[in-house]
């Protein structure tokens, strides 16, 4: 099972992510042949985050293209078929997320704490200081016509750690793991002009502890470790 999502494009405009959706990838042959069945539903879902849960049941977290929420949606045949996306308790600022269930059941995401509601800074896309002028159309053999524009510039700060005992329904506890302005209008790592925390990533190791590493103003990744007594109250 491979979670992915497809960048597609509109005719006549270049990519902007407007129309991206979710779908995963099925192989029943050690991955040599695969078949995509889509996620319902999923305009604007991408990153697609799968956790299992019990049984035949896994959950899944995705970054929202429009900066207003997390999003969520369950499998209950392993991953074959899915609900659609529906948003949980936490902001979401177009910026990658990533999740892990942990040994005593709680699920705990690490995100940014942030959506458009709480800014105003925007840009047309994350990369539109490399990008050409023209609005060429990019190629794409299947257009869909956007309802809403994807949202990008809301800051990517602070990076926050949640937690969830609920299947990841709500997250009511939250850590701010680092904090800043998280400015991303500008993808200028040289000059440190971009200071976002971003693309992170977390594991549970044996003892326990959890791991997260991300994107540090675009010039680094930064390290965090978090012990067990921080998390003794999550259960």
């Amino acid at each position: 099972l491979l979670p992915v999502f497809r960048c597609i494009g509109e005719a006549g405009r270049r990519w902007t992510g407007a129309v991206d959706r979710a779908a995963v990838l099925i192989s029943r042959d050690q991955g040599r042949t695969w078949t995509m069945q889509e996620v319902p539903d999923s305009i604007g879902a991408v990153h697609m985050n799968v956790v299992p849960a019990d049984g035949a049941t896994m959950v899944a977290f995705y970054r929202n293209r429009f900066a207003t929420n997390v999003l969520r949606s369950q499998s209950s045949d392993a991953g074959l078929s899915w609900t659609a996306p529906e948003a949980v308790d936490l902001p979401n600022n177009n910026s990658s997320i990533q999740a892990i269930r942990m040994k005593n059941g709680a699920i705990a995401m690490v995100y940014n704490h942030s959506n458009a509601s709480m800014s105003d800074a925007r840009r047309h896309s994350l990369y539109d200081e490399i990008e050409s002028d023209g609005g060429e159309d990019n190629g794409s053999t299947e257009t869909v016509a956007s309802a809403r524009p994807a949202v990008w510039g809301v800051p990517r700060a602070p990076l926050s750690l949640a937690f969830s005992t609920d299947g990841g329904r709500t997250f009511p506890r939250r850590i701010d793991l680092d904090s800043g302005d998280g400015y991303c209008l500008s993808n200028n790592s040289k000059d440190s002009l971009n200071r976002e925390f971003s693309y992170p990533s977390i594991v549970e190791d044996a003892e326990g502890r959890l791991h997260v590493a991300y994107t540090y103003f675009r010039r680094a990744i930064k390290y965090v470790r978090l012990d067990p007594p921080y998390l003794e109250n999550v259960e």
